[in-house]
């Protein structure tokens, strides 16, 4: 068992924010003491993971609070529950290719004006066409592009 400041350190989370998902209902079967001290079982870890894991996916609270009912009502939801990860598994499918467009764009940048320094202007770069550019930038280009 943990307490919540072992558990906010193991994953450098607020003990608020912990707090938080206890009062949400996000944690099921959280252990409370006589005092009402939070006690975290390796159950709850795995909740933290998942819940952190769909956070940092764009899910939003309500529907991880949603996810982990369904988690509650037991076998039953096992459709439901691989739907929605499937479904954020095409998200962020999406997002990382948006994100790596755009750091297509930016690893272009930075040769166009590593060789616009070089050149100490950008007269060359701006004029330059495909064909004189090396295979990986002219790649990159055109994904961009």
């Amino acid at each position: 068992m943990y307490s919540i400041g072992e558990v906010s350190e193991m994953f450098n989370i607020p003990i608020s924010t912990l707090r938080y998902y206890d009062k949400e209902g996000l944690l099921i079967n959280l252990e409370k003491d006589k005092s009402g001290i939070r006690k975290f079982n390796e159950s709850n870890l795995e909740a933290i993971r998942v819940i952190e894991c769909l956070k940092k996916s764009g899910m939003q609270i309500k529907d991880i609070k949603e996810f982990m009912s369904w988690v509650s009502e037991g076998n039953k939801t096992i459709t439901k529950r691989k739907n929605m990860f499937l479904k954020q598994k095409e998200n962020i499918e999406a997002k990382i290719k948006e994100l790596q467009k755009a750091l297509n764009m930016i690893n272009y940048k930075c040769w166009y004006y590593t060789q616009a320094e070089k050149d100490g202007n950008e007269k060359r770069m701006k004029n330059i066409t495909l064909k004189e550019m090396p295979k990986e930038i002219r790649e990159i280009w055109e994904n961009v592009h």
